[in-house]
């Protein structure tokens, strides 16, 4: 009989969990993209922690100092900034949004944490060939960030009491989440939504709105078997993604049609060879 009762007490304890999440996302007007147990504020919170985790082990991740490529961190933060202003971004006044570049020349990479934290890799910035295509990346992790799929996907696979210890101090719990957040694989339609985003961002500013189109292109001309890298690889090949950015973007009616190909590359000329 103790038996029972205890597991009804659980049962209910979750069932509260849950209306209580989904009324505080419901509160803060964010759209229905899937269960998620954690708040806004424990996005920032467990983002600030993984953050923090990432910039201590320079090992793992060199980060360029922001003071000797001043230049290279301000015409990031100037696009960042382009995206932010665009009016589309939820969260945009919520979450940091904070910038840094990982000096990795193998790494085609990028990613965003929960609560806003941007990590670019220079492998994927001298990959690139023109400020839209880096906009419609970071436009893309932010859309990742913005929509909150990290902590979607941390509700499946680790339950909000794991992400409770680890608020409250569990140093080898954040080590472990922190290699899930940065080695995260988004479902196909977590992906979909957040190149959609890419698009919506881009859309009001003088920028190609399809510049996530531009990189699904340059990895298919580079060939050699280059695949796309981890954090745009959900779909097998980039044929539809490609054409998903362009009818996104003629769907939106948007404008812009700057590259600004010639700023990029002086950009990445100051990055470390």
């Amino acid at each position: 009989m103790k038996f029972k009762y205890l597991k009804l007490v659980s049962i209910l304890l979750v069932v509260v969990s849950i209306i209580v999440a989904c009324a505080s996302s419901k509160n803060q007007s964010e759209p229905s993209k899937g269960l998620n147990l954690f708040t806004v504020q424990q996005d920032k919170d467990l983002g600030f922690k993984v953050a923090h985790e990432i910039d201590s082990n320079s090992r793992e991740y060199p980060l360029l100092d922001s003071i000797k490529y001043k230049e290279v961190y301000s015409y990031i933060y100037k696009i960042r900034d382009n995206i932010l202003n665009s009016g589309k971004v939820t969260h945009k006044d919520d979450f940091k949004w904070r910038l840094r570049i990982i000096h990795d020349d193998s790494t085609l990479n990028a990613f965003c944490t929960p609560g806003g934290y941007i990590y670019i890799y220079t492998g994927i910035l001298k990959f690139m060939e023109s400020e839209d295509q880096l906009a419609g990346v970071m436009g893309h992790e932010i859309g990742h960030a913005d929509l909150r799929h990290s902590t979607r996907q941390m509700t499946t696979m680790f339950g909000v009491q794991v992400i409770q210890k680890i608020l409250l101090g569990d140093k080898a719990l954040l080590n472990q989440l922190t290699g899930a957040i940065v080695g995260l694989k988004f479902s196909r339609k977590h992906e979909t939504e957040a190149d959609e985003k890419s698009v919506v961002y881009l859309c009001p500013t003088q920028y190609n709105a399809a510049g996530g189109a531009g990189f699904f292109q340059k990895i298919e001309a580079a060939g050699n078997g280059k695949r796309p890298p981890e954090f745009m690889s959900t779909h097998p090949n980039p044929d539809g993604r490609i054409e998903h950015f362009l009818n996104s973007q003629i769907t939106l009616g948007c404008q812009g049609k700057q590259s600004y190909a010639a700023e990029y590359k002086k950009m990445v000329s100051l990055l470390p060879k």
